[in-house]
């Protein structure tokens, strides 16, 4: 298989694009690009990612509670 042929793709996880952008959210809000945070100290940059994680763990669980309802208020479950 040559880098040009489509190979076996491993799992992804389905919230995982949803993840990144909110993660990419969380920093683009502070003022941080890929650069910046490159340019950080070691330790202030695994702080920032560590709160950038944690923000979108919490608005993915937001986002199932949202649809959990609606499909409650539906009937759907």
């Amino acid at each position: 298989m040559t880098p040009n042929e489509p190979g076996p793709r491993a799992m992804e996880d389905p919230e995982g694009q949803l993840e990144t952008s909110l993660i990419e959210e969380f920093l683009r809000a502070r003022g941080l690009g890929s650069a910046a945070l490159r340019a950080l100290p070691e330790v202030e940059a695994k702080r920032v990612l560590t709160e950038a994680s944690v923000y979108a763990a919490a608005k993915l669980a937001e986002i199932d509670a949202r649809a959990h309802f609606v499909h409650a208020i539906h009937g759907k479950e």
